[in-house]
């Protein structure tokens, strides 16, 4: 593979990979695939549906043994070679992600970065997939356990990373055996699916291991869930989706396993002892990339009295310098917001806190769907803005008094994804860490990470399993117990001559 050739672009995304084949989804109904900042149309796409469905699974299924039996070296030749693929369509892949998700560039770049690395780190699983001895007490016997892809997965990606949150899934269950069923976000078809199934086609993946079926969740998403033929679905996105895609799998014809992570409310706590100037870098960071449009994104800001004030002065300093407009351009930090409909959600949102006393210190009108950044302060923590997961550039402000308050704050939340603390003793901050209620926990660090394996996972209602490492060999494949008898065995039919026994 000649990775100094530019290649020409991918084309062809009015059409879905389901079942060894690229073709038009079979529903009325067509996805016009927009911009967010400028509503030009990206493509159109005829929807999958629920018989689309089907043919997906049943030919992910039928594909799949033959993918498994592979060596391990085979399988990860395919994905490294994905991620070669991946160098040389760089531009490519970061214009979808900026003309579809309304990324900035500086986004767009981190998430084809952690993308990148998921392809890598997932050229190595195949070599880390490890069975067992266990020890037996029948002479002779041997026992052995040895670990087998589940079969087939069905991933449930959303809008805001879609490249990302698909990939984490979608690389491990491959590398480690398995095919895989995606269903994409309406919002984010190419970026979400159809750009991951054209790198991996292109990489030599055999036809049928990977299909993406794109259409309304309301026409699919529960044969999607409730279809026999997947054993793992995994899903990101909100808690009540989350909890709607629980119960439909208990109603499945086969019993699955579910990997969810789900909403957040980040708290960012700041100390007494804090570095302010490294804090407020990083707040400004967690707070407003993609537009605050991410699961781990701070939320809310829990300030110690001490330096509340002298925070959020250096922070509104630093807000107002911040570049908002079009997604293009290298130094923009804040674009669009996907949709009219979180659009107005958020503006909502902004209307609420201030009828609940919040005080807007920051907060200019909107251009279009670029909604700029919202900063508010006297707000406390019953109050909707900070309840609830805004997924925007909104900055609510709680003001405590003590780590004691500050922790009992962070933690009055049913959710529990992501959180970060600053402080100067790492000691201190790794004893308050180890107090947070949420699955990811940060010292003197934004939450919104660039490791390839983050997002980790959640707490409460933030989700239920692990992702993406040595994590997701777990979760994509499972135990066979095989015992072998090597010697001829003397089986008791008298429970009085076993040793132990009444007849002891």
């Amino acid at each position: 593979m000649n990775s100094e050739k530019t290649p020409l672009s991918y084309t062809g995304f009015d059409q879905l990979p389901i079942n060894r084949v690229w073709r038009h989804g079979k529903s009325a109904k067509v996805l016009q695939d927009l911009n967010p900042y400028n509503g030009n149309i990206l493509a159109e796409i005829p929807n999958a549906n629920q018989d689309d469905v089907d043919e997906a699974y049943r030919g992910a299924a039928e594909a799949q043994r033959a993918w498994a039996a592979l060596l391990p070296g085979e399988r990860a030749a395919v994905i490294r070679r994905a991620a070669q693929v991946m160098e040389m369509r760089h531009e490519e892949i970061v214009q979808w992600l900026i003309r579809e998700t309304g990324s900035t560039r500086i986004k767009a770049t981190m998430e084809w970065g952690t993308v990148h690395a998921v392809m890598l780190e997932g050229s190595a699983l195949p070599y880390m997939v490890e069975g067992r001895i266990l020890p037996a007490d029948v002479p002779g016997k041997e026992s052995r356990v040895y670990r087998k892809p589940v079969g087939v997965v069905g991933v449930i990606s959303p809008w805001n990373w879609p490249m990302q949150l698909s990939a984490r899934s979608v690389v491990p269950a491959l590398a480690v055996g398995n095919a895989v069923v995606v269903k994409p976000a309406s919002d984010t078809p190419v970026t979400g699916g159809l750009l991951l199934a054209k790198i991996l086609e292109e990489a030599g993946l055999p036809p049928g291991v990977f299909n993406v079926v794109v259409g309304a969740g309301s026409e699919i998403g529960d044969i999607f869930v409730t279809h026999p033929v997947p054993r793992v679905i995994s899903f990101t996105g909100s808690t009540s989706v989350g909890r709607n895609i629980a119960k439909l799998s208990a109603e499945s014809p086969t019993l699955k396993r579910l990997e969810l992570e789900l909403g957040g409310n980040g708290p960012f706590v700041v100390l007494s002892d804090a570095n302010l100037d490294d804090a407020v870098e990083a707040a400004v960071f967690g707070k407003f990339l993609h537009q605050g449009q991410t699961c781990m994104s701070v939320n809310r800001f829990i300030i110690d009295d001490e330096v509340h004030d002298a925070f959020v002065d250096r922070f509104v300093e630093r807000v107002r310098k911040l570049k908002f407009g079009n997604p293009d351009e290298p130094d923009t930090m804040i674009g669009p917001i996907i949709n009219e409909s979180q659009f107005k959600g958020l503006c909502s949102r902004i209307k609420d806190a201030i009828s609940a006393g919040a005080r807007k210190v920051v907060g200019e009108e909107a251009q279009g769907l670029v909604l700029p950044p919202h900063v508010f302060t006297d707000v406390t923590n019953n109050m909707h803005v900070a309840r609830t997961e805004s997924f925007g550039p909104i900055a609510p402000f709680i003001r405590v008094r003590g780590e004691k308050e500050a922790l009992k704050v962070a933690n009055d939340t049913e959710l529990g994804l992501a959180a970060a603390v600053f402080t100067r003793d790492v000691e201190r901050g790794l004893h308050f860490a180890q107090r947070l209620e949420s699955g990811m926990a940060h010292i003197n660090d934004q939450p919104v990470n660039d490791l390839p394996y983050n997002p980790f996972g959640g707490e409460k209602n933030s989700g239920i399993g692990r992702f993406n490492g040595a994590w997701a060999i777990t979760a994509f494949t499972t135990d066979q117990w095989v015992t072998i008898q090597h010697e001829p065995r003397k089986y008791v039919f008298d429970a009085r001559q076993l040793k132990g026994g009444h007849g002891d």
